[in-house]
C-alpha cells in the first residue's frame, strides 16, 4: 500500500478515536480539533522519514497533546492566561493518561454522553455527536435532520460553547442518570448507522466505517446498560447490516430487497440479531427500535419476498405507528400492504400520504409510488413519479437505479 494510502486509512479508522481522547485530555473541543490536525500534519512528515509507528493512535494522541500545549505557550506571549491554561492541561493530561480506572475505557462512549448532556437541546446533542464522534460533514448531518447546513453549524458552535461555559464533564454518567440520557444517545447511534447503511450523498451506497462504528458503540452501550431499547437497537443494526453484501451489485448499483440474493445475507448477523430481538421483546418494555428490529427479523427469516409474512409486518407497523407516529413508517407499511393486498391498495395509501405533504421531498416515497404505478399499468404516472424521485435523490447509486427504472419504461 502506498504511503499516502496508509495515512488515509489510519485517518479514516482512527481519527475520531484520537479526537475523542484529545478532547478528554485537553478539555476543549476546538483545541482538540486543532491538535488532531497538527498531529496528522506532523505524521505526514515524520512517518514518511521514520516509518509508521507500531501504535499510530497512541503516537497521534501524544503528538496532538504536545502540539496543543506548544501552541498555547506561543500564544502566551500575547495572552498570559494561555500560559496558565497550558500548565493546567499539561498536569491534567498527565493525570488522565495514568488513570485507567474509569468505568469504561472507550473515549468515544464518554464523548457521546458529554454531547448528549441534558443541558443541550436534543437537536444540538445529535448534531454535535455526529460531527465529533463520526466526522460527518455539516451537509451530511443537515440531510439527516432535513434542515440547512447553516442551521447545523450554528447548533454545533452553540453546543460547544455551552459545554465549555457550563463545565459539562467528560464522563459516563452515574447509573441513576443513565436512563434519562439514553433516548438521545440511542437516536444518535441510530442516525450514525443510517448514514453508514445508506449514505446520504456521494458515489458509494454505503459507508462501512460509520455502520461498523455505530454497531461497535451499540455493543458498548448494551454492555454498560442492557436496557431493552438499547438491545433492540443493536438487533436492528445487526439485522440490517446482515444484508449489506446483497444490497449492492458487483458494479456498485443498488439492489432492491425483493431482488437480493439471500444466500449472500450474513447468517451470523441474522442469528445474533434475532436472539437480541427476542430478548428485548420478552422484557415487555420495548419501544420503536425493538419493533423495527422485529420487522427486520421477519424479513430475515423469509426465503424470498413472496414467502415473507407480510401480515405480521403490517401488524408490527401498526404497533410502531401507535407508539411513534412517523410518515416514513406509514410509507413502509403501505409497501407491506401492497405486497399483501395488492398494488392498488398500497398505491392508495401512498397517494394519500403524499397528498398530506409530509413526504413531498422524500425521494423514496415517489420511488415506491412509481413502482406501484408500473405494476398496475399506469405508465405515464410511473414516469412522472420516477422523475419526481430523481429530482430529490442525491445519492449516486440510487440515482442510477431510478434512471434505469425510468428508462425501462421507454
Amino acid at each position: 500500500m502506498a504511503y499516502g494510502q496508509v495515512i488515509s486509512a489510519i485517518y479514516r479508522h482512527d481519527s475520531r478515536r484520537v479526537l475523542a481522547t484529545l478532547i478528554r485530555l485537553l478539555g476543549d473541543f476546538d483545541l482538540a480539533e486543532e491538535a488532531l490536525h497538527d498531529a496528522f500534519t506532523a505524521a505526514i512528515v515524520q512517518w514518511q522519514r521514520d516509518g509508521v509507528p507500531d501504535n499510530p493512535r497512541a503516537w497521534l494522541v501524544s503528538a496532538g497533546r504536545f502540539k496543543a500545549i506548544d501552541n498555547l505557550r506561543r500564544r502566551a506571549r500575547f495572552d498570559a492566561s494561555q500560559a496558565e491554561l497550558a500548565r493546567q492541561i499539561e498536569v491534567n493530561a498527565e493525570d488522565r493518561l495514568q488513570d485507567d480506572s474509569e468505568a469504561l475505557e472507550d473515549d468515544r462512549l464518554r464523548l457521546i454522553f458529554t454531547c448528549c448532556h441534558p443541558a443541550l437541546p436534543p437537536p444540538a446533542q445529535i448534531a454535535l455527536t455526529l460531527r465529533e464522534i463520526c466526522g460527518l460533514t455539516t451537509e451530511e448531518i443537515a440531510h439527516a435532520f432535513l434542515c440547512t447546513p447553516t442551521t447545523v453549524a450554528q447548533r454545533i458552535v452553540r453546543a460547544k460553547a455551552k459545554i465549555r461555559d457550563a463545565g459539562i464533564p467528560y464522563q459516563v454518567p452515574s447509573r441513576d442518570e443513565l436512563p434519562e440520557r439514553m433516548e438521545s444517545v440511542l437516536r444518535v447511534i441510530y442516525l450514525v448507522f443510517n448514514e453508514g447503511y445508506s449514505a446520504s450523498s456521494g458515489s458509494a451506497l454505503t459507508r462501512v466505517d460509520l455502520s461498523d462504528e455505530a454497531i461497535r458503540i451499540g455493543r458498548l452501550l448494551v454492555g454498560l446498560l442492557p436496557e431493552p431499547e438499547a438491545v433492540g437497537l443493536l438487533a436492528l443494526m445487526l439485522l440490517h447490516e446482515s444484508r449489506r453484501e446483497a444490497r449492492v451489485s458487483p458494479t456498485g448499483e443498488l439492489v432492491r430487497l425483493s431482488d437480493q440474493d439471500r444466500l449472500h445475507w450474513c447468517q451470523e448477523g441474522i442469528a445474533e440479531g434475532g436472539a437480541l430481538v427476542e430478548l428485548a421483546l420478552k422484557s415487555r418494555r420495548f419501544g420503536p427500535y425493538t419493533l423495527q428490529a422485529a420487522i427486520a427479523a421477519v424479513h430475515a427469516e423469509a426465503a424470498s419476498a413472496a414467502e415473507t409474512d407480510w401480515l405480521q409486518i403490517i401488524g408490527l407497523y401498526d404497533v410502531l405507528l401507535r407508539i411513534e407516529p412517523s410518515p416514513v413508517a406509514e410509507l413502509n407499511r403501505a409497501v407491506a400492504v401492497a405486497m399483501y393486498e395488492g398494488p392498488e391498495a398500497g398505491l392508495a395509501l401512498i397517494d394519500a400520504l403524499l397528498a398530506r405533504g409530509e413526504l413531498q421531498d422524500y425521494h423514496l416515497a415517489y420511488a415506491a409510488q412509481a413502482d406501484l404505478y408500473r405494476q398496475v399499468g399506469r405508465m405515464n404516472e410511473a414516469r412522472a413519479a420516477y422523475r419526481q424521485a430523481l429530482a430529490f435523490c442525491v445519492q449516486q447509486p440510487e440515482r442510477q437505479f431510478l434512471t434505469r427504472q425510468l428508462d425501462s419504461l421507454g
